[in-house]
This record gives C-alpha cells, structure tokens and sequence, in this order.
C-alpha cells in the first residue's frame, strides 16, 4: 500500500554537478583504463548505455574535489534559494546515498555538518538508487503527521573514487567485467527537494506530493549491485585479516551482475500494474514520466513491458537527463526533477510520475506530484495531540541545576535560561571559530588572533562586576558582596591569558595595546551600562552566559586546540583554569541568583536576568564571529 499524502508540497529544488562536464573520450584522464581489454569494455557499455558526458568529484591526479557531503549540502543551498526559505526554517533533514565520506556516523549528519546546519532532526537511508527515495517518504510522512513543517531532502553520489586505477593495483589491475561495468556507468552529483506542509504564496504552480509506494523484493533474488563482499559473495571484506587482503579478494570492487538486470525491469513493471490496477496511477492522465533507468538500452524495455500490461505511457511523456548527466545513482531521480522543472512549465491538473528501480537486490519506488495553481485551497497541517513543547536535553543545559532538580522557585527561570543556553551552545559551535577548530583547519595564527580579542574582554570582566556591586542597593545588599567576590577571583585572570599569548608566540608586547573585536567591543560596552543602574540585576543574565561558556564550552575546545596546535601546556593554562573552576564559579551565583528571588516580588529582577542573558548570548556570538575569517 503507498504512503498517501495530503499536506505535503514540494517548496523547492536543487541539484550540484561537480566540475564539467566529462565527454566519453576525455573519462580516461579519470577512469583510467586497467589492461588492454579496458578500451573493448568501455566502447561495448558506452554504445549501450547511451551517455555522452557526466560528472566527476575527482581531478585526473585522482584527487578529490568535492566532498560527497560537500555535494549534498550545495544541492541543499541552491534548493532553499529556490523554495525561499533559511535553514532555520528546517526541522527535519533526511539524505540517502549508497556510500557517503565516511561508514559512520549516518550521511544525513555529516550533510548537517557540512552544512553547519541548526539542531534538527535528520535520518539516514543507506541502500542504492532507492535509498533517496526512502529519505524523501520519511521527510513527507514527518510532515504529513505535524511532526515539522518544512523538511529537506538530499541525496548525493561519489563513485569516482571507487573507480580509480590505484584501486585495482592489489590485483595487478585485473578484474572481471562485473566489476570493470559500473566505471563507465555511474559518477558523481547531489539533488534536493525542499517539502513544506504550509506552502507560500506563488505567482506559479504548486507541486504536491500524492503518494510515494517502495516495495523490496530482496527475498525473492539474488544480489545483483554490490560493494564489499567477494565475487561469490560468500565473504564480507570485514571478515578478512586486513582492508589489503580484503582489496585482494576483490571484496571492495563495485560490481553489477547483468545477468539479472532484466528480472529488475519485469518487477518493476508488474509493481507498475498493480498500482494502476488499484487506482493510485491513472495512466491516461500521467502527462510526465520519470523513469531513472540506467542504461538508454533499458527505455524501450520498459516501454515493451509497459505496453504488454496495457498501460503504456507514450514516449513522448516520458523525461530524462541520463545521456548528458550521467547515472548518479539515488541523487539522479533528484537532478533529474530539478532539471525538469526548470525546462519545463508544468502546468495546473498534470501529474508527475517518478520511478527509480534500485537495482541492489531488488526494490522499485514510485512517486506521484500533481500540479496545482497557485491559489489552490490548502489544508492546515495537524498538530499531534498531547506533543510536549521540545525540552533542552540534559547535556545542554548549563550549570549548575537542571531545572527539574532546583527547588520550586528556582524552576521556572533556569527553564528560561537552559533554553537560551540551548540555542546560544548550538549557535556558538557553528561559528567561524569553532568550525576551524572541528574540521582542523585552526592554526597559532588564528589562536593569536583569538587572544588578542579576548584579553582585553576579560581585562574588562572584574571592572563591570565592580561597578555593578557598588550600584547594588537595599535589599540586595547581599548580592554586592557575592559580585565582589567573583570580580575578585577575575580580577588577575587577564593577566594568565595574556602569559599564554606571549607563551604561544604573541607579538605584541604592552597589553594596553591589545583591542576588542566589535562583538567584544559590544558586549563591554552593553554590560559597563548595565552595571552603572540602580541595582542591575540583569548582570547575574550576563555571568551565567560567560561562566557557562568557560565551564561547558571551554573544556570541549580545549582537547581540538592542543591537537591541532604544536604548542608547550603551559600556552593553555587560562583555559584549563576556567574548565576546571566556572563550575565554583556558577555555584556562587546559584546563591546570587536566590538572594535575588527572595525579594522579587513582581518578577521583574527574574525576567532582568533572562533579557541580560539573552542579550548577552547575542553579543558573545558576535565576539566569535569575528575571531577568524571563515
């Protein structure tokens, strides 16, 4: 039984095709000949498969260019410039891909990664040619149940670099013509789709999505495609002593077994039957046809079949971009819709239909889009019963109390400030900074640059407290001393980071003329204001986002700095200190923080210290902004 769908639309498309395009006689620079009887090999695929250029993701040294995530997440950003939206607006990401960067973790998060993407729920779909469908039934039925309102899709293939020449050197360059036919049949490329549930406003059409049906006929055959198992198929490559014994067997050769890519087609099409027979395809009125095929050799298979089930869709509906694209496995059936829709003007009333036979062992997908005017009524999306409103996980929650542990009048403002906490943590790791830092692009330079922002903002830190403890005033004079104290134990601290800078390789030698970048410049300027009011109790706001970044985020990045910086301890000492000493710190002001409550009787000395702490949040993310270059 398909999947149906009522509340789905397609909002947008994209597609990425890496460098360009490759003519048959210049694929040799990349997909380089094995032995002698290569060139025999290539011209027999090539004059059945009919195409003429594709794409790689890898340069003729074999070198890769383009990343299969980098792929995806620049098929994602043409896909939201086209459906309008940020990736804020996103909740779910779902990807397929038969063979993503890495074999752990799921391609859907390296893609996040890759695209620095916002906290949001992804899924993963591993397989072959189907596995982008799977991501896209699984993003559509989220958004059918309520669960998000808009969800990207993405699949991305690379299989340029399982086809390298050195690839085969393990084997003296030999190889049998199942493993020698999916070179001059598969590369490079990544497609999207944006889906909304509550689609914009359009001076055009609207694409709603009427059904996705995926049915595996895995039990009945044979694997034909694979990757990791022996020729015989009766040894994974994880079962040999060493990756060099498994090359050697031949376990990690790609490999198709044509004999049985006939069997794929006869399924596909008797699915095909059955789903008319049912009435979800009503042939007369498929006015697009999308069929992913492999081979310009397998169209007229299809239209035989077709045609012998009395349901034959006339050839010229049918569309494809095989012959100047190139097979790109799951990511094809999204190139090829973008492509479409934008050479085509679809128009109100006609209906799109998308088939991807996954040759792996066997599955075939569909997918129905009906064209819609643009002011076509719109269903409102459901809002699941009895859904709790999203609640920060534990680990994101700054110290010193999860909510849930703090006594009654505590609860409800650490909830506030757990949640800003929340957003603020996400946010600060995506910034240019701590990017450089999780992908090992961080070096002295940029450790430098970082110090000379951030000395003179804790030079600054005990002078606010300062002012601000003397601007306290009955009855919180019980607060002032807890703020002298801090600023106190702040007080020298500058002085240990700007030991570590000069440790580090540090020029410049007269502290005074160490700068701010405009965050800090801001964020200074912000709370020296706040400190000179009467009673400025917002600052406690203020202390948790910057303690709770020394105790939370500090010992995180320290590990990546000392990996990637060739540096002595003790260039590190102010942040090992603040790793290891913010937690008394932010205990000290869990105390601040009940005096405060004791006498805030109207809540406006709680909701101070959540404006504080937001705007504070705001301002420190502008400090890291501006740190490095991206």
């Amino acid at each position: 039984m398909p999947t149906q769908f009522e509340r789905v639309w397609i909002q947008g498309s994209g597609r990425f095709l890496p460098g360009p395009a490759i003519d048959n006689e210049a694929m040799d620079a990349y997909i380089a000949p094995l032995n002698r009887i290569s060139g025999r090999i290539k011209r027999r695929i090539l004059s059945e498969n009919g195409i003429r250029s594709r794409h790689y993701a890898v340069d003729t040294e074999g070198r890769t260019v383009h990343s299969c995530a980098g792929m995806a997440a620049a098929a994602i950003r043409a896909c939201l410039h086209d459906g309008g939206l940020r990736l804020d607006d996103v909740g779910l990401l779902a990807c397929g891909t038969s063979g993503g960067d890495a074999l752990m973790p799921g391609f859907a998060s390296m893609v996040q990664g890759e695209l620095g993407a916002p906290p949001m729920q992804t899924f993963s779909s591993h397989g072959i040619c189907a596995s982008g469908v799977g991501a896209w039934e699984s993003a559509a039925a989220a958004l059918e149940l309520g669960s998000h309102r808009n969800a990207l899709v993405a699949a991305a293939e690379m299989p340029s670099r399982l086809f390298k020449r050195s690839r085969y050197a393990a084997r003296d360059y030999d190889a049998d013509f199942d493993a020698h036919f999916l070179r001059w049949m598969l590369s490079d490329g990544a497609g999207a789709l944006l889906l909304t549930s509550t689609p914009g406003e359009s001076t055009g059409v609207r694409l709603r999505l009427r059904f996705i049906h995926q049915r595996s006929f895995s039990g009945d055959y044979p694997v034909c495609m694979q990757l990791g198992l022996t020729p015989d198929r009766d040894r994974s490559h994880l079962d040999f002593a060493s990756w060099r014994e498994a090359e050697e067997s031949g376990a990690l050769f790609l490999r198709q077994d044509i004999r049985l890519l006939p069997h794929l087609f006869d399924i596909g099409v008797h699915e095909y039957a059955e789903l008319a027979h049912a009435g979800w395809i009503d042939v007369p009125r498929i006015d697009h046809f999308l069929c992913h095929y492999s081979s310009e050799r397998f169209a007229p298979v299809v239209d035989e079949l077709m045609h012998k089930a009395g349901l034959a869709i006339p050839r010229e509906r049918w569309y494809s971009n095989l012959t100047v694209r190139g097979n790109t496995g799951a990511a094809s059936i999204f190139i090829m819709l973008d492509e479409f829709l934008r050479t085509h003007a679809p128009k109100p009333g006609e209906r799109i239909l998308c088939f991807v036979p996954e040759s792996g062992r066997f599955t075939v997908s569909f997918a129905l889009i009906e064209v819609e005017a643009a002011d076509a009524p719109v269903r409102a999306a459901p809002v699941p019963a009895g859904v709790a409103a999203p609640q920060p996980d534990e680990e994101a929650i700054a110290p010193p109390h999860d909510p849930a542990d703090a006594a009654p009048g505590l609860q409800h403002l650490l909830g506030e400030l757990a949640s800003i906490w929340h957003d603020y943590r996400s946010r600060a790791w995506r910034t240019p900074v701590i990017r450089k830092l999780r992908d090992r692009r961080f070096d002295r330079d940029d450790y430098l640059q970082w110090m000379q922002h951030w000395i003179p903002q804790v030079r600054e830190g005990s002078r606010w407290m300062r002012e601000g403890a003397a601007s306290v005033r009955a009855p919180y004079e019980a607060l002032a001393a807890l703020i002298e104290t801090h600023a106190g134990d702040e007080q020298g601290d500058f002085l240990i980071l700007f030991e570590d800078y000069r440790r580090s390789g540090g020029t410049v030698e007269d502290i005074d003329l160490l700068r701010r970048n405009p965050g800090g410049e801001a964020l200074n300027a912000y709370l020296h204001a706040l400190a000179a009011t009467p009673n400025p109790l917002g600052l406690l706001g203020a202390i948790y986002i910057i303690e709770g970044t020394g105790q939370r985020i500090i010992p995180a990045l320290l590990p990546l700095m000392k990996a990637s910086l060739d540096l002595p301890a003790d260039a590190f000492r102010f942040l090992e200190y603040h790793g290891a000493n913010d937690e008394h710190h932010l205990l000290r002001w869990l105390r601040a923080v009940e005096i405060v409550l004791q006498h805030d009787r109207d809540g406006t000395g709680a909701r101070s210290i959540v404006d504080t702490a937001r705007r504070t949040a705001e301002l420190y993310l502008m400090q890291f902004d501006h740190v490095v270059k991206p």
